[in-house]
């Protein structure tokens, strides 16, 4: 009797080493398994955004419409004016980093006038600041080239020259602009560089902000305007 329950005790003993050293062995190959499921996921997870970023940025067009603020003097001898701006554009991509663009602008302000021209002969007598509407108009063409391009971020530079018509004596009280200090209307060259920063909400849909460099030549003289455009972008097409 006693013989039979010691042998019984040496069986259950071995059994229970087994179970332990299988349980001791399934832990690893359930950890491993694991850790293949976590490198299957993350693999996936970056073709998703591979995917995403070659559906963003194969576009062929890119149209882009808002709005924003330039720093514009409107003469020699006048103070720098607050302008605001409305501004357009539409890119056609070669490949998913050069593009060529078109660009439209316009500026809208009030002129800020030397102090000295109210003592002149001939100024209208005008109960307090004098500061006429001013406008200017541009259209410029160039090239973009895309620096940066990522799932949600992007960045850009333009390039580009063109014309700007300026439209100073709309609103002078019959004195001629050159009395004011105003440039004369006229067509004459302009330029302009910009940095775009883009934020994707959709691989077609973006926001810009866009800092802009602006120069024009009104008067036969050189204007460095600088300001932003805050705008919405549309992509469209596909380069093939």
């Amino acid at each position: 009797m006693v013989v039979g329950v010691r042998l019984l005790v040496r069986r259950l003993a071995v059994l229970g080493f087994m179970v332990g050293l299988g349980a001791s062995a399934a832990v690893p190959a359930a950890a491993q398994n694991a850790r293949r499921t976590r490198r299957e996921s993350n693999a996936n997870r970056k073709a998703r955004i591979l995917r995403t970023v070659q559906d963003t940025y194969s576009h062929r067009y890119e149209a882009a419409g808002g709005g924003g603020y330039l720093r514009f003097r409107s003469g020699d001898t006048n103070l720098h004016n607050n302008d605001v701006t409305a501004a357009t554009s539409i890119a056609y991509y070669l490949n998913p980093r050069l593009g060529i663009v078109a660009d439209g602008r316009a500026a809208f302000g009030d002129a800020k006038l030397n102090s000295q021209i109210f003592s002149q002969p001939g100024y209208p007598a005008i109960n307090g600041p004098y500061r006429p509407s001013i406008s200017h108009y541009t259209f410029l063409g160039g090239v973009r080239y895309r620096l940066y391009a990522r799932q949600k971020v992007a960045v850009s530079v333009d390039g580009m020259a063109g014309a700007a018509y300026g439209w100073f004596d709309g609103d002078r009280l019959g004195v001629a602009p050159q009395a004011l200090g105003l440039y004369p209307d006229g067509v004459r060259a302009a330029f302009a560089a910009d940095l775009n920063l883009d934020y994707n909400f959709f691989p077609n849909l973006s926001a810009r902000f866009q800092p802009t460099y602006a120069p024009t030549t009104f008067g036969g003289s050189f204007q460095s305007n600088l300001g932003f455009n805050l705008q919405l972008v549309y992509r469209f097409g596909r380069i093939r």
